[in-house]
Order: structure tokens, then sequence, then C-alpha cells
């Protein structure tokens, strides 16, 4: 590793030891209330033996499936439609408006009508999480698609590349790191969706489901919940660090990802 790598992960461990520190700090010295913001230790004593339990890991694999699977949906489908769109000019100008008044809605604002279309709890949270993540990506594509050399295009062109050899050659490599910044975009919205989906709809084994449970349990639920938070924030750190090092192994011939490799 790097000199330089080596700073900037020694400088993030200390911060992170810093927060840390003050929350286990503050609420023993009473500037947070104990009965709403308990002390670090005990919010990982209470991970503990959440993790010891066979509804939570239930909850887990129900939140992780949840997620991914409406994250594969919204990829696939926002980089199929992207590509489409971005290559027919028509189409796209028809488009642009459609996508401006639609992206901005919030996805929790579609909570009444997932509920109301799916009866499956599941099913609603796909919705909410395919539609929140699919934009993500789209945009991305979109934008990838636009950025291709026009000089390229004339030179493939003048070449009498077929549809096909030019999209492979020519748009695709272009748009993949477009792409990939939108997976990286869509994951972190699909987590949040999908945990929202479970805490408000209910009614699924997962994360959310279990924060409900905890929050309405009293003062003995409470370390639990942030126990909760904690996982939450994990399974965003993990897949934060998953997504990067897919971009790198993807994108390892781009120039850009080619200059942060170690010489």
């Amino acid at each position: 590793m790097r000199p330089a790598r080596l700073g900037s992960f020694g400088f993030g461990a200390a911060g992170l030891a810093a927060f840390a520190a003050l929350l286990e700090a503050l609420p023993r010295l009473g500037v947070l209330p104990r009965e709403h913001f308990p002390p670090l230790s005990v919010v990982l004593r209470a991970l503990g033996e959440q993790a010891g339990r066979a509804e939570f890991r239930s909850a887990l694999l129900g939140t992780v499936t949840t997620w991914l699977l409406g994250l594969a949906i919204a990829v696939a489908a926002g980089i199929a439609a992207g590509l489409v769109i971005g290559a027919v000019p028509l189409l796209r100008a028809a488009t642009a408006s459609t996508i401006e008044f639609l992206r901005p809605i919030p996805s929790v604002a579609l909570l009444p009508l997932a509920v109301v279309l799916f009866s499956a709890p599941v099913r609603s949270i796909l919705l909410l999480v395919v539609y929140a993540s699919f934009w993500q990506v789209l945009i991305q594509v979109l934008h990838g698609v636009a950025d291709v050399d026009p000089v390229a295009r004339e030179t493939a062109a003048s070449y009498r590349l077929g549809r096909w050899d030019r999209a492979r050659h020519l748009v695709w490599p272009t748009t993949l790191p477009y792409a990939m910044t939108g997976l990286r975009l869509a994951t972190s919205v699909a987590l949040v969706l999908t945990v929202t989906g479970e805490l408000f709809i209910g009614g699924t084994e997962g994360i959310g489901e279990q924060l409900s449970i905890a929050r309405n349990s009293g003062d003995d639920g409470v370390p639990v919940m942030y126990a909760l938070v904690v996982v939450a924030g994990l399974l965003g750190l993990a897949a934060n660090l998953v997504t990067r090092r897919a971009e790198r192994l993807v994108l390892s011939w781009h120039p850009s990802v080619r200059r942060e490799l170690p010489l």
C-alpha cells in the first residue's frame, strides 16, 4: 500500500475512533440523555446479543435479498433503457421532459400506491427500491451515451461499422464508467429504500421491521434500535467498498482508474 493510502487510512481510522469515543462519552457525561442515546458500549452489547438470535439473522437475510433483487432489476432496466433512449435522438428528445418530471418524485411518496397495487409487502418494497434506483442508473447511462466522441462516431461511420459493432466498440466502452457510477449510487439508494419500506410497510422479515418492533418496545428497545441502525450502516459501508472494488476491476483499463492504482 502506498504511503498516501496509508495516511488516508490512518486519518479515517482516527476519525472513526474519535467519533466512537464521542458516542461513548456524551451520554455518560449527561450531554445526551441516556434513555434516548445509550453509550456506544451498550449499543454494541445489544448488537452482539442480536447477532446470536435466529430472528435477527433471518431479518438480515430478508433485507439483503430484497435489496439486491430490487437493485438488480433497476440496474438491468436502467442500462437497457438508457442505451435505447440515448441511441435514438428523437426518442431522447421525446422522453426528456417525462424523465425530468418523474425523476425528482420521492419514492416514499409512492408508499400508498405501492400498498394498494401489491398485497404482498415485499412486492411493495421492491416497487419503491426499483423506482428510486432506476433513475440513478438511467441518467448516468444517458450521459455516457451522449459523451461518445463525435470524431469517433464519424470514424466508425466512415468505416461503415454496423450498429452492433458501434454499440460494442464505441458506445459501450464510453458508457461503462457512467454505468458503474450509476451502480454505486443506486446501491446506496436501494438500501435506504429497502429499510424504509420495511419500516413503514411492515409485514416482512427485515431490518426495518425489527427497527419498528424495537422502537415500540419502550426503553428496553432503544439499544436494540441503535444496534440495528449500526447494522444498516455497516451494510451500506460494505456495499460502498464492494462497488468501488468492482469499479476498479471492471474499469482497470480506464485512465481515471489506472491513475489510482499503485505502481
